[in-house]
C-alpha cells in the first residue's frame, strides 16, 4: 500500500538539512531503485523553487510499504530526523487516484 510521509521542518534547520541531504537522498534513491517511490520533495518556505536562505518548511514522500508500521519505521530512521531537521513527521495511508 502507498503511504504519505508528511514532515514539517524545525525552525532555522536549513544548515542541518543541507548537511544531511546526501544521506536523505540516498535512502530515497534506494526506494526508487526498488520501484516503491511515487514522489518525493521539499516544500519551499517561500513561493519559489529555489528558496535560498528562506529554506524549506517540510517534505513530502509518497512510497509503497508493507504496512503503516513499516512506513513509520522508515520515516523515523530518516537522516533528517536524526539531524533535527524535522520537528514533526506524520505518516498516513494514501490512495492514488490520478493520474
Amino acid at each position: 500500500m502507498l503511504y504519505a510521509i508528511i514532515a514539517t521542518d524545525a525552525e532555522n534547520s536549513l544548515d542541518k538539512r543541507l548537511a544531511a541531504r546526501p544521506a536523505h537522498l540516498a535512502r530515497l534513491q534506494q526506494l526508487k531503485e526498488e520501484g516503491r517511490l511515487v514522489l518525493a520533495g521539499p516544500h519551499p518556505a517561500v513561493d519559489s523553487p529555489a528558496p535560498g536562505p528562506a529554506g524549506f518548511s517540510g517534505s513530502l514522500v509518497v512510497a509503497e510499504f508493507d504496512s503503516l508500521e513499516a512506513a513509520r519505521n522508515w520515516a523515523g530512521a530518516d537522516p533528517y530526523c536524526a539531524a533535527g531537521v524535522y520537528a514533526d513527521v506524520k505518516v498516513k495511508p494514501f490512495n492514488k487516484v490520478l493520474p
